[in-house]
């Protein structure tokens, strides 16, 4: 119920976006007020359905989590755009547009802040409470990745990209924080990163604005994901999936894989 709820929050808030996306100002200020209501949608909802605070969204946690995750998310892109280049596969032809790029951050923050209640905060946490940890990671990647076959430019390689790498990724950053601040910095940093300053469009967000960088990519689909965007690059499921493994040994190492009993044990005494 919470998963259909704030799927249908996002839908809201995508047409809110849709509509204000004119200039970079009122981007901004969309993006940011629709992030709001995604979070006190959230937190009404949780207090409402399960009778309690989600200290997944301990405000106490917001500053660090989200600074750490956008750095991370800059960090990783950066290090897939350099290994593109490497190959002669991508190519800055100028500046772009800071206006683009204000409108992306804009568009992105409520992207990120939406996505990451819905997927880890709903789907993953309820999952993992009937199927553990590891069933939680797979079922919620999959829907992940389903969802964006709806996209404008959504492909089944590009959703199965999706799913295999962001999907996991962000389900296994909110496994070893139990936080959802880190996964929405991440998520925000990587699609940021990707259009708003490398100005490759992020997949599924049938956006033409630029980045600060006017940027192409050419060569190997394999290499740079090409029509398909970054995520259906092997480059970038290196990149995603060593990030990954990181985060799930961190989270066996802070004894956050959880098997089914154990999940419901952790559940109530949250």
């Amino acid at each position: 119920m919470l998963f259909v709820l704030m799927l249908a929050v996002g839908g809201i808030n995508s047409m809110i976006n849709g509509i204000t996306d004119v200039t970079p100002l009122t981007a901004l200020i969309a993006g940011t007020v629709t992030s709001g209501l995604s979070l006190a949608a959230y937190t009404s909802l949780v207090w409402y359905l399960e009778g309690r605070r989600p200290q997944e969204l301990s405000l106490a946690q917001a500053r660090q989590g989200l600074r750490r995750g956008s750095a991370l998310g800059l960090g990783l892109f950066t290090v897939f755009i350099a290994l593109v280049a490497m190959t002669g596969g991508y190519h800055v032809h100028g500046w772009g547009s800071i206006d683009g790029a204000l409108t992306t951050l804009g568009l992105m923050s409520c992207v990120a802040v939406t996505e990451e209640l819905a997927f880890r905060g709903a789907l993953f946490r309820v999952l993992e409470e009937k199927t553990g940890t590891w069933g939680a990671l797979a079922v919620s990647g999959l829907v992940f990745g389903a969802l964006h076959l709806v996209s404008p430019d959504g492909t089944s390689w590009g959703a199965s990209a999706i799913a295999i790498e962001a999907g996991l990724m962000f389900g296994a950053a909110y496994a070893a924080t139990r936080s959802l601040w880190l996964p929405i910095g991440l998520h925000l940093g990587w699609n940021m990163t990707e259009q708003g300053i490398y100005g490759i469009a992020v997949f599924g967000s049938g956006s033409g604005f630029d980045g600060l960088l006017d940027a192409s990519v050419s060569g190997s689909q394999a290499l740079t994901g090409g029509d398909l965007g970054s995520e259906a690059s092997i480059l970038a499921s290196l990149v995603y999936l060593v990030t990954t493994v990181l985060f799930l040994l961190a989270a066996k190492r802070r004894n956050r894989i959880y098997t089914r009993a154990g999940r419901r044990v952790r559940a109530r005494q949250d």
